[in-house]
Formats: C-alpha cells, structure tokens, sequence
C-alpha cells in the first residue's frame, strides 16, 4: 500500500454491516408477523441472487427502486411457486425496509479495524444504498460517529461503479484519488471502479470465492491491517 494514503473510503452492505444476516432476520420476522407459512432458508436460498441481479440492474439504471423491493420479492415467490398477492407483496416490500435496520449485526472486527484505521486516516462511506436505510443502519449499529463523510448514490444520482459518486465522494472528503483506498465487497461496483478514478483498492472477500484477481484481497477485516 502506498505510503502517501490518508484517506479510507468503506462500502456499508456485505463490507462492515453484515447484509446477509441482517436480511435472513428481518424476512424470518415479517413472514412470521403477515403469518406467511414459508420455509425461510428456501427463500433465502433462491432470493439471494434475485437480488443480486436486481442490484446490478439498479446500477445500471435498467430497473428503479420501486421496481427493485417489488421485483426481488415477486420473482423469488414466483421461483418457489407461492402464489403471493401484489398487495401483500408492495406491504412486504415496505415492511422490510422498515424493519431492517432493526437488526444491525456487523462483520466480526468492525469496531476493532475502525478504531484502529480512525488513528491514522480519514474514515468514509460511499454507498449505494437507499439514503434513508443506510444512516439508521450506521446510526443503529453505532458506526456512525467513525466517519468524516458519507456518499450515497442517491445524493449523487448515480450508483457505483459510476465515476461520478467517486468524484463526489473524494471531493466531500476534500481527498485526491492517488491518497485514497477504497474497501469492498463487489469487484464490479467498488473496486473496479475505484481503480478506474486512480484509487488504491483492498477487496474485502467476505465469502472467499473470488481469489482469481490481482487485486489486494481479504477475507477478514482484521487483515486489513496487513495493508494499512
């Protein structure tokens, strides 16, 4: 790692808040509080990547997100052959949002690899989340207070790997690209698109499946210190 960076730039989902524990607890309580009789890890199973795809669809602005909270939810019904109405499906969609941030499970050694990282660098979030979740997530989970700035895509109108949320992001940080490292969990949205703006990157490989890249690459937070 260049020894000129001063400035640290996280994703929030599947990096430091951990997405997919915190989802499988807020579907288990919706589905239980609208009595939807569902085998939750089936669902889990098949809506994982539903909503991956839908993400990415969202990035690319092929999809709004309206279209994403109804989309993900009626296409993993449909696959497992529910039959759910639209109308209980837009509640769920809301629900779900409203009760995510309920739960705020971090990836073990979040407050330690901050408290570590807030000593030497500026602390930032840049996320493609949906404004009004990601502050009660990093409100809730007591991350808030570690960080300078905080870009999100709808701030900016565009969504990573967009150019333009990383501008916006290093110029609120009042950071240069060559002094900047961006951490995250998806090679599309956070690392290659902050190497194409000229930022140092650390793939956080949460799952362990992606070792066929030269990019820098953990599977733990804690060995970020190993970079930084």
């Amino acid at each position: 790692m260049k020894q000129s960076i001063k400035h640290v730039f996280f994703d929030l989902d599947h990096t430091l808040w951990d997405f997919d524990k915190n989802s499988m607890l807020t579907f288990d309580k919706i589905f239980k509080l609208n009595t939807i009789d569902i085998n939750l890890k089936e669902f889990i199973d098949v809506y994982e990547p539903i909503n991956l795809k839908y993400w990415k669809l969202y990035r690319e602005e092929r999809v709004t997100k309206s279209d994403l909270r109804y989309g993900r939810l009626n296409d993993a019904f449909n696959a497992l052959g529910v039959s759910i109405e639209d109308a209980m499906i837009n509640h769920l969609s809301v629900a779900y949002i409203e009760h995510l941030t309920t739960f705020n499970h971090l990836f073990d050694g979040t407050f330690e690899i901050l408290d570590y990282l807030k000593s030497k660098y500026q602390l930032h979030i840049i996320t493609n989340g949906f404004e009004e979740a990601q502050e009660r997530k990093m409100a809730n989970s007591k991350i808030r207070d570690y960080f300078k700035t905080i870009t999100n895509s709808e701030m900016v109108g565009v969504k990573k790997p967009n150019p333009k949320i990383f501008k916006f992001a290093l110029n609120l940080a009042n950071a240069s690209a060559n002094e900047s490292v961006m951490i995250g969990d998806s090679i599309e949205a956070d690392i290659e698109g902050a190497v194409n703006l000229g930022m140092d990157v650390i793939h956080f490989d949460y799952k362990n499946n992606n070792s066929n890249h030269n990019y820098k690459r953990v599977i733990a937070l804690n060995e970020i210190v190993n970079h930084l």
